[in-house]
């Protein structure tokens, strides 16, 4: 078993709400330089910077997941998490037909930047992004899986968009296996007020919107590695996670 540190709630350019120079080269080398091994991309209702962030990924010797911030119709933020590319761009396809298409406002919310493996910009986002989809918080966890993948509720110690503030506590029964903190330190507050969060791994993740924000490695999981691969990693880390894989 090998400890992976991890970062599992990251932004690229293509999220209005994130900086430009959050390119999928230079999210893969400040990653590794804060020595995290697995990162996932996860923009809001999009996973169109996934592509490139394989490409990036591969040159520094990270392991990339592919991955979306899916924001339910009852304004909820979800980390979805795929095993294989290729399912995470079908998910893609499958939400871009239940977001709201509101126009972006590029000066209000700023860019949504499409890019290739090279940084270069091969294409733009009309629609606002991390406006609500129609998919209802009840429903995430069963779509996600018939893409290959697992979801569960972000930042849930936070007020903006996160389950418990905005539910007013943490549901006993859905078919999430995890749920992610974005502060550590309020790991034993949360499971004091909500039981049903002593059921669930506990994940930690920096839902990073700049390079600054992206931690230095402390959140990791224990992971059989043998024999290694990039490919193999990613699977265990999914299937550790409760993918069905």
């Amino acid at each position: 078993m090998k400890k992976y540190y991890y970062d599992f709630h990251i932004h690229s350019c293509l999220s209005p709400c994130a900086d430009d120079d959050m390119t999928p080269n230079n999210i893969a080398g400040t990653a590794v330089l804060a020595g995290l091994e697995a990162v996932a991309l996860t923009d809001h209702n999009s996973s169109k910077n996934c592509p490139a962030f394989f490409e990036a990924a591969k040159k520094y010797g990270l392991i990339p997941i592919a991955g979306m911030e899916l924001t339910t119709a009852e304004d909820i933020h979800i980390v979805c998490l795929f095993p294989e590319l290729d399912g995470a761009m079908k998910f893609d396809a499958y939400v871009s037909k239940y977001r709201m298409k509101i126009p972006n406002r590029t000066d209000i919310f700023g860019e949504q930047l499409i890019m290739n493996g090279e940084d270069e910009i091969i294409g733009r986002e009309d629609y606002f992004l991390p406006a609500a989809s129609e998919i209802t918080v009840d429903d995430a966890p069963n779509i996600v899986s018939l893409f290959g993948g697992i979801c569960y509720p972000a930042h849930v110690d936070r007020e903006a968009n996160g389950i418990i503030a905005t539910l007013g506590t943490f549901p006993e029964n859905t078919g999430f296996r995890n749920a992610e903190f974005y502060d550590h330190g309020k790991e034993e507050e949360y499971l004091r007020k909500y039981s049903a969060l002593a059921e669930k791994r506990l994940l930690v993740s920096s839902d990073a919107h700049n390079l600054w924000n992206i931690r230095d490695k402390s959140a990791f999981l224990e992971i059989d590695d043998e024999p290694y691969s990039s490919d193999r990693v990613r699977r265990q880390i999914l299937r550790l996670l409760g993918a069905e894989i």
